[in-house]
């Protein structure tokens, strides 16, 4: 898929939601995230702030090979870094609040009207 512009966030988003149509991919994002923010936290807590690359480097390393091997696209990280931040915050942020299923139907409606 050809690298997308956007003129705001909010039309970013359903683009972003997209990128992670598979369930698989949302849950590695989740997973690769809270466990990166967890041992940062930790780190920081005991005066280790070395600690804190764990949460660039699990998150992104583990979304990052998502989009490759289960997406087969390349992350929205690469052309929109900052949206893609706020992206991943809302997205995390619904799943946990058990709205997964809501975020499939962005994607699935983004990639009708865009395919």
């Amino acid at each position: 898929m050809a690298q997308q512009t956007f003129d705001s966030y909010e039309e970013f988003w359903p683009y972003y939601v997209a990128m992670h149509s598979r369930a698989a991919t949302r849950w590695v994002h989740l997973a690769g995230t809270l466990t990166g923010l967890a041992i940062s936290a930790y780190g920081m807590a005991r005066g280790r702030l070395r600690y804190a690359a764990a949460l660039p480097l699990i998150g992104y390393g583990t979304a990052w090979p998502a989009h490759f091997l289960i997406e087969k696209n390349n992350p929205a990280t690469f052309g929109h870094p900052a949206w893609s931040l706020r992206g991943d915050a809302q997205m995390i942020r619904m799943m946990l609040a058990g709205r997964d299923g809501e975020l499939a139907e962005i994607a699935a409606k983004w990639l009708a009207e865009n395919r």
